[in-house]
């Protein structure tokens, strides 16, 4: 019994240094849990990312190759992605592998689609120079519990095949 509570008194402090670790904040480094979650789940997408279109309560929006809704985040630049960090665990970038690229199908435009460098290094892909995220609660294909979400600083939205965001205020 000695032993298993020395144990624990030792292995305590460490645990929860990993914890605290785990939830640190979305700093641009891309280390610790964010990071790890935002891999996971954009790791689909390893080879070439599909970006094609489906149709939804609010019309027909880009989606990626597992028919997951596409989002624009008001935040970024055509050159560079401001969701880092947790907001990747919540907002999971769209990318490809190195020099993979991406494929469309549907109604999405090939011309459209480039890509850019992350800051962990990896591609994400763009669409009419929006760099495309999906949103981790949409749950199924064709969901859009994102829309017009503000989250990280910005507001969120979902892109018509043109490229513009679906904005229910602008009229």
């Amino acid at each position: 019994m000695r032993r298993l509570l020395a144990f624990a008194a030792v292995a305590a402090p460490a645990s929860l240094s990993l914890i605290a670790a785990g939830c640190g904040g979305g700093g641009g480094s891309g280390s610790g849990y964010g990071a790890a979650a935002a891999t996971a789940a954009s790791s689909p997408a390893a080879a070439k990312a599909t970006v094609s279109t489906r149709h939804t309560a609010l019309g027909t929006v880009l989606v990626d190759g597992q028919g997951r809704t596409l989002y624009l985040f008001e935040k970024d630049h055509a050159d560079m992605s401001a969701c880092d960090g947790s907001c990747a665990t919540v907002w999971p970038p769209l990318t490809a592998g190195k020099d993979a690229g991406a494929t469309t199908g549907g109604g999405a435009v090939r011309s459209k689609l480039t890509t850019i460098k992350r800051a962990d290094g990896k591609a994400e892909i763009t669409y009419a120079g929006h760099p495309l995220y999906t949103y981790a609660g949409d749950a199924k294909p064709g969901q859009t519990k994102g829309q017009d979400l503000d989250q990280f600083g910005a507001r969120w939205y979902v892109l018509r095949p043109s490229g513009q965001k679906i904005d229910d205020d602008e009229g």
